[in-house]
């Protein structure tokens, strides 16, 4: 266990893991969007490009990330794609929110918050 860890998580690092969450769920969208072309039109290889390109970003993040974080603590805050494909179906794809997904996702949201409560008192 590094000295940090000891320390516990600063605010910057749990903004980190969300923003890189965030930018997972961006590669849905730009999937989404490619699936909307003809396969390998301009349109397809602009969105299957950008994909790959959010992924390549996504995956420099997570490897910061699981330095700060234990691996169980950084994948469970990975389930929080689900509030932010919400959002970009709602915002990008005009998709409704129900109520029954909100449920769902603040279901999830309570799992994140005990996982992160958990963090440091059992290392």
């Amino acid at each position: 266990m590094n000295s940090e860890s000891k320390k516990g998580i600063r605010k910057l690092d749990i903004v980190m893991l969300q923003f890189s969450v965030m930018v997972y769920s961006l590669s849905t969208v730009a999937g989404n969007m490619a699936s909307k072309h003809e396969f390998l039109s301009p349109g397809y290889i602009l969105f299957f490009g950008l994909d790959f390109c959010i992924l390549g970003v996504y995956a420099i993040l997570w490897q910061q990330i699981i330095k700060r974080f234990q691996l169980s603590i950084a994948y469970a805050n990975k389930a929080m794609t689900l509030l932010w494909s919400m959002v970009w179906n709602f915002l990008i794809f005009s998709q409704g929110i129900t109520v029954k997904k909100v449920i769902g996702v603040l279901v999830v949201m309570a799992g994140v918050i005990v996982m992160n409560m958990g963090e440091g008192k059992d290392a």
